[in-house]
């Protein structure tokens, strides 16, 4: 009887440190795996899903973006909205959320200037190479970002102002959500024009003019870290992978003009 009872003794030893690692293997598959969580304004779709694959591949860290209107994300941010980064089109969005103590003012950087211009499917009848052309009768939609928020639509505002048409064309305008909304409007044939922004150019979808940057105030785009970050070190590393020897040649390939120093 004693060697049933010795063996029953180290049958339970060996149950209790099974259970033991077992609980331990737990805790560690419990543990959080980091993420970086980037609020970007929607011009930016392009250029930073492509840096971003790359900063992944260097960090080991996943990022998910949202990419939306400036103003509609600085709003979501200032009610709460946990976002690690924030990359403007437009610095006085960055600017605001400084004055109210959500960001490190240390990390906000001007990255990139944006440029504008007009968009018209490949298989138009009806030629757009000068924002007067947006005046011919066949073109009854001109499609462009809200510019109650959104910084592209209030250069594509300011422009069609400056050119003195705006009053003309007012009537054909239909507004989208962000930049990509616009653009959205023009692939599906819903305007036959629209001004959108030359990050998101992408030949053979659509034709594209350039508008002179001097009808409009410069897109100055600004980003910086959100001070209730969990990740602080990660976004700075992501703003410095933005503006770097690697985030730089992508942003210019995207038709942003990138500074030559950043602050």
């Amino acid at each position: 009887m004693k060697p049933i009872r010795h063996y029953a003794f180290i049958s339970t030893i060996l149950l209790l440190l099974t259970l033991v690692s077992g609980c331990g293997n737990d805790q560690v598959e419990q543990e959080p795996q980091k993420e970086l969580l980037v609020a970007a304004a929607s011009d930016l779709t392009l250029a930073f899903t492509e840096v971003g694959a790359l900063f992944e591949e260097e960090t080991g860290v996943p990022i998910t973006f949202s990419f939306g209107s400036t103003g509609q994300l600085a709003d979501q941010i200032e009610n709460g909205a946990p976002f690690d980064v924030f990359a403007a089109a437009n610095i006085d969005f960055i600017d605001r959320l400084k004055e109210a103590e959500l960001l490190f003012p240390d990390t906000q950087t001007t990255y990139a200037f944006g440029r504008i211009g007009v968009a018209t499917l490949p298989n138009s009848t009806t030629s757009v190479e000068t924002l007067d052309d947006l005046l011919n009768p066949e073109i009854k939609k001109i499609a462009i970002a809200n510019p109650d928020h959104a910084p592209y639509g209030l250069a594509a505002k300011e422009a069609l102002e400056t050119a003195g048409i705006w009053d003309q064309v007012e009537e054909k305008l239909v507004y989208g959500r962000n930049i990509s909304d616009t653009l959205s409007y023009i692939e599906t044939g819903n305007a036959e024009a629209g001004i959108i922004a030359l990050s998101l150019y992408q030949e053979g979808e659509v034709d594209f003019e350039l508008i002179d940057a001097d009808l409009h105030e410069p897109l100055e785009q600004s980003i910086a870290v959100i001070n209730r970050t969990n990740e602080e070190e990660l976004a700075r590393m992501f703003i410095e992978f933005i503006t770097g020897p690697i985030g730089k040649p992508i942003m210019e390939s995207y038709g942003f003009i990138v500074p030559e120093e950043t602050e």
